[in-house]
């Protein structure tokens, strides 16, 4: 068994994807190396590629981590920002660090890939590659893995520290009419007069967007950056014009018009029986625009298409009064330091327990009726 430790994606071979088929699209090969390519990730924006291989004693790659060096915390949503307040008060080095995730996407996913067919001692293998990969830096944090993954990290000795997002659940629906008519009399008419105060926009949901289609989808992604994030853009016009080639069809843009004009739009991109809600952006404010765009059109394309579920990324509470509940995510954490490492780790299980209070209170004050939820 052989393990490596590249400086770049692209030395990672085309078999990575296979290692994982139905996994999340932001943890393969054709993004990963977009994301380098197009120069969003890399180490002039504080991501270093060090993605972790492992092959059989046949040289097949078996098993695969996307990793990277990190010299600040942007771009993760697993927001440790407070951590590193408390180490540099407390005189410890807490960057660089190794991350264990996919560049600017929240969504959770296997983050130790791990093919079907691997031989035993393979996950072994692959800590160990992260163990090198990490060797100089400060901490190794794997970032929105699956529960699974998590609890068997726990047993290494990465705590676990949880946050949580709104994701929509197929449950059978027939229409968005039926759906909504899942929900308690109050926030269904909420809901209704919401989606009629923009009744005079023409709305387009569009599988493979053309590419001035995808111009409009990056001016109202930069112009969101630029009102709410202080000008952070992560991502760049090459990345979009990357994906557009890369993702085809899978990509969904949802897009209002006013008249002939294009003022908003989102974009959404689907895998399996998901669909993952990404950037979003508008050129006016008009009430419940958001709202219509980000979600609403999304639930009725999941439903049309008979998807499971709808991720619509992270944060933001009024998903849930629109039908998205609550779901646990997990990270995994080891510090360099010791004491570090155990004050984070008691932190961290005071976090979870509150956390789990907020899923549970927010579980029974859901918009939906009693009865839904059973």
């Amino acid at each position: 068994m052989r393990v490596v430790v590249a400086d770049s994606f692209s030395a990672v071979p085309d078999s990575w994807d296979a290692i994982d088929p139905d996994g999340s699209p932001f943890t393969e090969l054709a993004f990963l190396q977009a994301l380098e390519q197009t120069e969003c990730a890399v180490p002039d924006t504080g991501w270093t590629p060090r993605p972790v291989m492992v092959f059989d004693d046949n040289d097949v790659l078996v098993a695969g981590a996307p990793a990277y060096l990190k010299t600040h915390s942007m771009g993760e949503f697993v927001y440790d920002h407070s951590w590193a307040n408390a180490a540099d008060g407390a005189g410890i080095a807490y960057y660089p660090k190794l991350i264990v995730g996919s560049p600017f996407s929240p969504v959770t996913g296997s983050r130790l890939r791990i093919s079907k067919n691997a031989p035993a001692g393979t996950h072994a293998a692959l800590l160990r590659g992260l163990q090198e990969a990490a060797r100089g830096t400060n901490g190794l944090h794997v970032l929105f893995n699956t529960k699974e993954e998590s609890e068997r990290l726990a047993k290494a000795g990465g705590f676990t520290r949880l946050q949580y997002q709104y994701w929509w659940h197929n449950d059978g629906y027939a229409s968005y009419d039926d759906f909504i008519g899942a929900f308690r009399a109050k926030p269904r008419k909420k809901i209704r007069h919401e989606r009629k105060a923009v009744h005079g926009l023409r709305f387009e949901r569009v599988l493979r967007p053309s590419s001035e289609q995808m111009d409009h989808l990056f001016r109202f992604y930069s112009d969101t950056c630029n009102k709410h994030y202080y000008g952070r853009t992560y991502l760049n016009h090459d990345l979009f014009d990357a994906l557009q080639s890369v993702w085809g069809d899978r990509i969904l843009a949802v897009l209002a018009y006013d008249g002939d004009r294009c003022i908003a739009g989102a974009l959404d991109v689907v895998k399996g029986d998901r669909l993952y809600g990404r950037y979003w952006g508008c050129d006016e404010e008009v009430k419940f625009l958001h709202f219509e765009v980000c979600y609403h059109q999304g639930i009725e394309f999941a439903i049309e298409n008979k998807l499971s579920m709808f991720e619509p990324g992270h944060g933001g509470e009024h998903k849930y009064k629109r039908g998205f509940t609550p779901e646990i995510t997990y990270s995994n954490h080891w510090l360099a330091h010791p004491g570090l490492h155990q004050a984070l780790h008691r932190h961290s299980k005071k976090e979870a327990a509150w956390v789990h209070e907020q899923v549970a209170q927010l579980n029974e004050q859901s918009p939906y009726r009693k009865e839904e939820l059973q």
